[in-house]
């Protein structure tokens, strides 16, 4: 029997490597992807005690110069992909502080990126089993959430990554595709810094209950590390 095959991007450090390392112990093969592999120290670490980890460079600030045949990815087809990699961009921009090359690049990182590298590897999915494709987004991206206004670029990039999951669900409904936008809580992490509430333990095991138990039914939802939807 063949072992379920992960891609994920953003994977050495915070959040994706500990999906990475989950997902190692519990059996699968995994192709992590990050901007300067060679420097991915603990990754590397890791691919010395699992020969089923694959560690290839992908920098989403580089997206005209990325193709399939550059990513050199493994044979074996995709049953999960999950887009991780992020940028926040300056933090506490006000309204009339717009730099738009800050902008355009936290777009391109958060929305632009996923949408391109999931049409990239459309021919490497697994169609005749299914695939699911989970897209890390936040919170904050929800305009009901939305109580205290700032956040311009951050916020525009998970909300438009918001509408990328819910299209997505839809066009790729007649391939068995399940797409999911997950909102990991607030993370101990360099980007969610010092006084976050949980840790990247918490909010990998419980975005991994989801993604285990995601229905078709659900397919295009936004939904958090604990399994309750947050409204767009």
């Amino acid at each position: 029997m063949l072992r379920k095959h992960l891609l994920i991007t953003g994977a050495n450090r915070g959040i994706g490597l500990t999906f990475v390392k989950a997902y190692l112990s519990a059996g699968w093969q995994v192709t992590a992807c990050c901007r300067s592999p060679n420097d991915a120290d603990k990754l590397l670490s890791l691919k010395s005690v699992y020969q089923k980890l694959t560690i290839v460079k992908l920098d989403l600030d580089e997206l005209d110069n990325i193709s399939l045949d550059s990513l050199n990815l493994p044979e074996e087809s995709f049953d999960l992909v999950i887009h991780n990699a992020g940028y926040y961009g300056p933090k506490g921009v006000s309204f009339g502080q717009v730099n738009l090359g800050e902008w355009r690049k936290v777009l391109e990182i958060n929305t632009l990126g996923p949408l391109f590298i999931t049409n990239l590897l459309y021919p490497k999915l697994n169609l005749t089993q299914g695939c699911t494709l989970a897209f890390i987004s936040s919170k904050v991206g929800s305009m009901a959430d939305n109580g205290s206004g700032g956040g311009y670029y951050y916020r525009s990039s998970k909300a438009a990554l918001n509408a990328v999951v819910k299209s997505l669900s839809i066009d790729l409904a007649t391939d068995g595709v399940k797409s999911v936008a997950l909102h990991p809580g607030w993370v101990l992490t360099d980007m969610g810094g010092p006084n976050a509430l949980i840790d990247t333990e918490t909010s990998v095991q419980g975005m991994m209950q989801v993604i285990d138990k995601l229905s078709f039914e659900q397919s295009g939802s936004f939904i958090d590390y604990q399994g309750k939807t947050i409204p767009w």
